[in-house]
């Protein structure tokens, strides 16, 4: 195989270029006779690298001066947990979380909340983003949670959703499978968190940008470690930080900077999804679930017409190194991730692949 593409959910691609500065750097960064790896996470030379991953994920974002933004372990899961551990302090216990379901992660955010706070279903589609009327908010809820993008499912919330809630409603979005792939308002949302291994870097690390005011809610319960404000107190650096997929996710940001920024790669991502999306409407050999104005940039789940080829399909696809194709196992089907690392030209090779494969049937 000359050219190998990953279309995996995560952990996922990484850009090559990215790639080749670690393998560069792995025995002797920039001249310390040290790996990244073997760094005091409180020595100069870690501390040089945080402080330009900090600083490059703010620009990148436009981060507001009064947001924090935390490096921690972890994924998805473990903030659906220290999410509500951190934010439904400030409210009289029990308190109540209301949540839009979109999918899988939001069915695992609200069975986790659900340990520590009264949880209310506002609202809830698989298929499509449920329009803001049909919500059913909580007055005085502790905060109000969203997938904003599902990577099960495939369903995405297209435009900042902080219009159609209420001014007073603490906005919290799990960002985990599209941060940094479009424009965003920070200042629309109390919290954003995003595992890292789907389009900032590797498994174990994850980001948090919260506001400060939201800072010092925890609950007694809440481990010292996990502890918002005392992480943003440390700079990160409360506990050992991941130090290795901090550096990594820096180079992350570098490239991307190169590339013209989150602007310039939403415009790229656009003309991935269109691509591919087009390819599918195409013909009804394949289908797919989610409705139009909600597909997902980023992930896009879809189905043979007959499901019994499923398995030639992806053979075929991994003798024309397109791999990672399997659909998550709770759905099925086939699933495409188009991250930022992804170039165009992978994508273009999965629709050469899709129109060839209908074209036997």
């Amino acid at each position: 195989m000359t050219h190998i593409y990953n279309f995996s959910a995560g952990p996922a691609v990484l850009p090559r270029e990215v790639l080749a500065q670690a393998a560069a750097d792995m025995l002797d960064w920039h001249g310390s006779g040290m790996s990244v790896m073997e760094m005091s996470h409180r020595g100069p030379e870690f501390i040089s690298i945080y402080k330009a991953a900090e600083r490059d994920l703010r620009e990148l974002l436009a981060v507001p001066d009064n947001y924090r933004i935390l490096f921690m372990q972890g994924g998805g899961l473990s903030q659906n947990a220290l999410i509500p551990l951190n934010l439904v302090g400030h409210k009289p216990q029990p308190a109540t979380v209301d949540f839009i379901h979109t999918g899988s992660w939001s069915a695992k955010s609200i069975k986790e909340a659900a340990k520590y706070a009264n949880v209310n279903v506002a609202a809830s589609s698989t298929t499509s983003m449920p329009p803001p009327s049909a919500w059913q908010l909580t007055p005085g809820a502790a905060y109000l949670h969203l997938c904003t993008n599902e990577t099960i499912d495939g369903v995405e919330f297209c435009v900042d959703p902080g219009w159609a809630a209420p001014q007073d409603a603490v906005l919290v979005a799990d960002m985990s499978s599209h941060i940094l792939s479009r424009r965003i308002d920070v200042a629309q949302y109390g919290a954003i968190f995003a595992g890292a291994q789907k389009n900032i870097g590797p498994a174990g690390l994850t980001i948090v940008i919260v506001r400060d005011d939201l800072l010092g809610k925890a609950l007694p319960a809440c481990p010292s470690a996990f502890d918002f404000k005392l992480v943003a107190d440390n700079d990160s650096m409360y506990n050992t930080p991941p130090t290795y997929a901090i550096y990594i996710a820096g180079l992350v940001f570098q490239w991307l900077k190169r590339q013209g920024g989150v602007a310039a790669m939403e415009e790229r991502n656009i003309a991935k999804a269109k691509l591919l999306y087009a390819a599918l409407d195409a013909d009804d050999f394949y289908q797919t679930r989610v409705a139009a104005d909600s597909r997902s940039r980023m992930n896009v789940p879809f189905y043979l017409k007959d499901e019994s080829r499923n398995d030639e399909f992806l053979a075929g696809a991994k003798a024309r190194g397109l791999l990672q194709l399997k659909g998550h196992k709770s759905v099925g089907g086939m699933r495409a991730s188009i991250y930022n690392a992804m170039p165009l030209e992978g994508v273009q090779a999965l629709v050469d692949y899709l129109n060839d494969f209908a074209g036997r049937r």
